[in-house]
């Protein structure tokens, strides 16, 4: 059976995904990236392989996406590299034709889509502040002495929410310890705090955007449950969470490597599951040849350079996405 892959590599977690010729999700893999992609990368390869028949798929399409894609995409052996916002699209179609806005909240981003008859016609994005992101709500419950896996169910008991100032991670931490020294419960406490993360996200991220439904709700922090309550609470509308919320962004890219193949029956470069042999690293440096001083990286496999990509003018690239396409 024909099958296709997702690879999104972000700066917390890596996530991939299997994907079917009906475009059903076979199996994925969620992970953290801690700072070390390629390792990641090698982890979920290892994991998907655990998880599938090798003797029953037959890889016809790879797809890479998220801030890391280039790196992925010459690692895996990429057929098609795309961006977050176009592959978080495509995989929400996929579920609802009729979506209209995605909110999609990470670890250290978050993004807004907007659609219309199924096509991306506006969008944001926040990288840097990180009040509305999950990091933030992870460094909160840490605080609070409470798994962040609870986090939202803490929130959903909260009868009373505690207005918390949510402008930037240092005001709604020091609000936070204000209101806990006066006595507030933990539950309308994180409530508060669930409430200022939506209110920091439509106000920043969301800001000008013509908020339509139908909703869905994507990306890590969409497991808060919390999250999706104060969403329609503030928005007076149902918030849709798709079953695979956290590897939307994979599904997307093994979607759009299912649509690359059924477009030009290409095969597929895909380097397999055995990934974990191999050796690879990374090096880089900066190149003086105009005032510019690009910081120039490069990859090898096994000792021999596959990429090289960061400069502007084209000197010295030589990236997977120029292999591929």
């Amino acid at each position: 059976m024909s099958e296709f892959l997702g690879v999104d590599v972000g700066s917390i977690s890596t996530n991939l995904a299997l994907v079917n010729e009906k475009g059903e999700v076979r199996s994925q893999v969620y992970l953290r990236t801690q700072g070390q992609p390629i390792e990641a990368i090698k982890k979920g390869m290892e994991e998907m392989r655990q998880n599938i028949s090798l003797d029953s798929v037959q890889i016809r399409g790879v797809g890479t996406t998220g801030s890391g894609r280039v790196l992925a995409g010459t690692i895996v052996g990429a057929d098609i590299i795309k961006n977050e916002i176009t592959s978080q699209a495509v995989a929400t179609l996929q579920i609802n034709p009729q979506v209209r806005t995605i909110f999609e909240i990470g670890g250290q981003d978050s993004k807004i889509i907007i659609l219309q008859n199924g096509i991306v016609v506006d969008f944001g994005m926040n990288t840097i502040c990180a009040a509305g992101t999950g990091s933030f709500l992870d460094q909160q419950a840490y605080r609070l002495k409470i798994p962040i896996e609870k986090f939202g169910n803490y929130a959903l008991q909260s009868t009373n929410s505690v207005r918390i100032a949510g402008r930037c991670t240092v005001f709604a931490e020091s609000d936070m310890i204000h209101k806990q020294q006066l006595g507030y419960e933990k539950k309308d406490i994180i409530a508060g705090l669930c409430e200022a993360l939506v209110r920091n996200y439509l106000n920043n991220v969301a800001k000008g955007k013509k908020i339509c439904p139908p909703i869905f709700f994507q990306g890590g922090v969409a497991s808060n449950p919390g999250i999706r309550k104060s969403f329609e609470k503030e928005l007076g509308v149902k918030i849709s969470v798709p079953e695979h919320h956290k590897v939307m962004g994979a599904i997307g890219a093994a979607l759009l490597a299912k649509e690359e193949f059924e477009n030009t029956g290409k095969e597929t470069s895909f380097r397999g599951f055995n990934l974990i042999d191999k050796e690879y690293r990374t090096k880089g440096f900066e190149c003086d040849g105009c005032p510019n001083r690009c910081e120039v990286v490069e990859i090898f496999i096994e000792n021999e350079l596959v990429a090289r990509w960061g400069d502007r003018c084209g000197k010295w690239s030589l990236t997977y996405s120029q292999i591929v396409t």
